[in-house]
């Protein structure tokens, strides 16, 4: 028994979680929730730690194009699809979600990472509504998904953005909300997970969504 607990404790010193640093803000919220959750999140864009992650975390607020530009001036690009490829868990959080699509109306002609299948457009107009969106929204959240378990349907969770996901295969589609059009909020392929929302600023509900990530 005492040998058991000190493998177990062993294993869990030495889980890592990559939160990718490449300038685009948000990182230290991130941080912060992932120790809440008694783990160690290490804020890096070194390829050699990134690949020894046994989780990925890529968040973001900014502008498409100027966070792709910054991914590749970091050499970040090819990292991240080497992590993919390995299956390693993988996490984008709003702009980081956007960012695994090929392209956004917010940067015509950028090219983003392109690893999962859809389109970032902006929120349309609508009277009455403001764009950018901010603040909560609940969520329709799909049966069985890995990322909302235990998660009640329709929580609420916070955004800030003015462009949203349509994705391009709905079976990816973990999570809905309504604001102005229908809005892919959270969507999981594989080992592949995205919020558009914020979950490290969600409350406990977006506590336990980062939890169930880091349980994976």
């Amino acid at each position: 028994m005492l040998w058991q607990g000190i493998v177990k404790a062993f294993k869990r010193v030495n889980k890592m979680i990559s939160i990718l640093d490449y300038d685009a803000g948000n990182i230290k919220s991130v941080e912060k929730a992932v120790a809440y959750l008694g783990e160690e999140g290490i804020i890096t864009r070194d390829r050699d730690t990134i690949l020894a992650s046994d989780k990925i975390i890529l968040p973001g607020v900014g502008s498409f194009g100027d966070a792709m530009d910054k991914l590749r001036e970091y050499k970040l690009c090819d990292v991240i699809y080497d992590v993919v490829e390995a299956g390693r868990p993988f996490l984008g959080i709003c702009l980081g979600l956007q960012l695994l699509y090929k392209e956004s109306e917010e940067s015509p002609g950028a090219v983003g990472l392109g690893i999962l299948d859809g389109v970032i457009k902006r929120i349309p107009d609508r009277e009455g509504l403001k764009v950018p969106h901010i603040g909560w929204n609940s969520l329709n959240i799909k049966k069985g998904a890995r990322l909302f378990r235990d998660v009640p349907d329709n929580s609420y969770v916070y955004f800030v953005h003015s462009y949203y996901l349509e994705s391009g295969n709905k079976e990816d589609v973990a999570a809905t909300t309504e604001y102005s059009t229908l809005i892919h909020a959270s969507v999981e392929h594989e080992n592949v997970f995205a919020c558009q929302f914020h979950p490290e600023k969600s409350s406990e509900v977006g506590l336990k969504i980062l939890k169930n990530f880091i349980e994976l």
